[in-house]
């Protein structure tokens, strides 16, 4: 073992020196990266420019499915008969089928879904889901 015969001393300064490179070469990465994000926004900008986008709009696409990823504001419909009847995507509620069926309407048949949503349900925006 290289260290065995250090002194305790020897060893501070070493794990010392150590610390301070790392700091150094940490304090560079981060400098290195930040010099590299100049060279990846030109990318982007030819890439957009060369497929003959608007800069602005094409970033407000990325960025707004970044953010949508995290909470996301849906629409949702609450059953005016009984709001603990709240309906916002994905498979149809028991309750919903049931009421949709009473109106002689098919749960399966996207328009006689929205039909029963825009006539028999109350629509609510911005309801935050996660």
């Amino acid at each position: 073992m290289e260290h065995a015969n250090l002194s305790l001393e020897e060893i501070q300064r070493q794990l010392d020196e150590a610390d301070s490179k790392k700091a150094q070469l940490e304090k560079l990465l981060k400098s290195k990266r930040e010099e590299g994000k100049g060279a990846v926004v030109q990318q982007i900008r030819k890439i957009i420019a060369d497929n003959d986008y608007d800069a602005e709009e094409i970033m407000n696409l990325v960025l707004r499915r970044r953010r949508l990823s995290g909470n996301r504001q849906y629409r949702y419909y609450v059953d005016p008969e009984n709001p603990e009847n709240v309906y916002s995507r994905g498979a149809l509620p028991g309750w919903m089928r049931e009421k949709m069926a009473e109106q002689g309407l098919d749960p399966a048949s996207k328009e006689d879904r929205e039909t029963f949503k825009a006539n028999s349900l109350q629509l609510v925006e911005g309801r935050q889901t996660a």
